[in-house]
């Protein structure tokens, strides 16, 4: 009789987009590495597991299953059976995986020592510990936003990258695994430069992460690519250029099967369309936005770079659409929403919402309580880069422009100066 579905195996291959033929191919890899004979494990194999129907793998399985998911087998929602009356139960027991752990240890030992080396594998368990890589720049991001530190490390890991590629041994899967890497350090690096308003060098990132993005196959990391590059041909001006990528956005596979995606893609296309002057597409794709993340499962398990997009960013990029369209109420109204929903460690999301808010209120005709607001998140003397000090920038100049003369107006150029 089937046990329970194994939930915790599950969410760790939807969180590493590895497919039960994919792992199933991962594990016989790993069986080859360390006995020198592949392993038999099929597709099959994989479903018994995740439906609980086998809850218990050999002894042999248990352990090339923690090699390439690097997490014990206690972690992975297997559950040793217990043990009938009627005597032992059939799946190995301790002592045997004992006996296949020490002999596969002198295997690749002797592997070792053998007089011609082979290339290197390269493997799940390298591609998992990049993914890990990657997900402490996403942090470093939300923490510090676009910096020279998260782009020079993103570069050296688009090298470490592109060495395992070049130099090791490496199933197809497994390649195009670590050419989607290399596009989201690429990504990330492109993002700092456009954070830090290096336009030039943002560019140059992007045409090497569309290129590495394009080899990987990966939809989800295409989705990204294509969504940095609307927004930076929005920041140039370029709106033609920003709708276009938003829609090659939704051209993505991950756009098509996940309404998360889909609802940040509409979100995107709709902060295009406002720059671009398409009022009544821009209103269309808000609604479409909304809808799509109302259909998304929040349980889901996706990659961390999409950890950002919670009902609070939905918030913010639907108040910043309302700016652009000239309806700084409701501008205002969503980006006080979204700042009661951020987390607290999102300290550069919370200081550029906190200017967006200021600039509608300032549309608003609200000088007083928008130069209050603004000030909050006015940069240290000397600190005065990337997008929230861009923003504080226009911020000074619209209020110049609405109020030249106003003692309010002197007030705040006074403190701008200093900053």
């Amino acid at each position: 009789m089937a046990g329970s579905k194994n939930q915790e195996l599950a969410g760790w291959m939807d969180a590493h987009e590895v497919a039960p033929d994919e792992l199933a191919e991962d594990l016989n890899d790993a069986l080859e590495t360390l006995t020198g004979r592949r392993g038999k494990l099929t597709e099959r194999t994989v479903f018994r597991w995740l439906s609980g129907e086998n809850q218990w793998p050999q002894g042999k399985y248990q352990v090339v299953l923690e090699r390439v998911t690097g997490r014990p087998i206690s972690d992975l929602g297997f559950v040793r059976p217990a043990r009938s009356t009627a005597g032992p139960a059939p799946q190995e027991d301790p002592v045997r995986r004992r006996t296949f752990v020490t002999g596969t240890t002198a295997t690749v030992l002797a592997a070792a020592t053998a007089p011609v080396a082979a290339r290197p594998t390269v493997g799940t368990t390298d591609v998992m510990s990049l993914r890990g890589e990657l997900t402490a720049l996403w942090l470093l991001d939300d923490t510090a936003g676009g910096s020279t530190e998260l782009e020079n490390r993103a570069i050296g890991l688009i090298e470490k990258t592109r060495g395992l590629q070049q130099n090791g041994s490496a199933t197809q899967k497994t390649r195009s695994r670590l050419y989607a890497l290399a596009a989201a350090f690429t990504a990330t690096a492109m993002w700092a430069a456009v954070d830090s308003r290096r336009f030039t060098d943002a560019q140059t990132h992007l045409n090497e992460a569309i290129h590495l993005a394009g080899l990987s196959g990966g939809g989800q990391v295409q989705h990204q690519i294509w969504r940095y590059a609307a927004m930076l041909a929005d920041q140039r001006g370029r709106h033609a250029d920003s709708v276009a990528a938003a829609e090659a956005a939704m051209n993505t596979r991950a756009h098509r099967t996940d309404p998360l995606y889909a609802s940040l893609s509409h979100a995107r296309l709709a902060l295009s369309t406002a720059s671009a002057g398409d009022r009544i597409r821009a209103q269309r794709a808000i609604g479409r936005a909304a809808d799509a993340f109302s259909r998304a499962d929040p349980a889901q398990q996706r990659p961390a770079s999409m950890d950002f997009y919670t009902v609070g960013e939905l918030h913010g990029l639907t108040g910043i659409t309302h700016y652009r369209l000239g309806q700084g109420e409701r501008g205002e109204y969503h980006a006080h929403r979204c700042l009661a929903a951020l987390r607290p460690e999102q300290h550069r999301n919370r200081a550029y919402y906190t200017a967006q808010t200021a600039l509608s209120q300032l549309q608003q005709g609200e000088l007083e309580m928008a130069c209050a607001t603004a000030e909050r998140v006015l940069p240290e003397p000397g600190a005065g880069v990337g997008r929230v000090s861009h923003l504080l920038g226009g911020f000074t100049a619209n209020l110049n422009q609405r109020a030249p003369g106003a003692q309010i107006t002197r007030t705040w150029n006074a403190l701008a100066r200093t900053a």
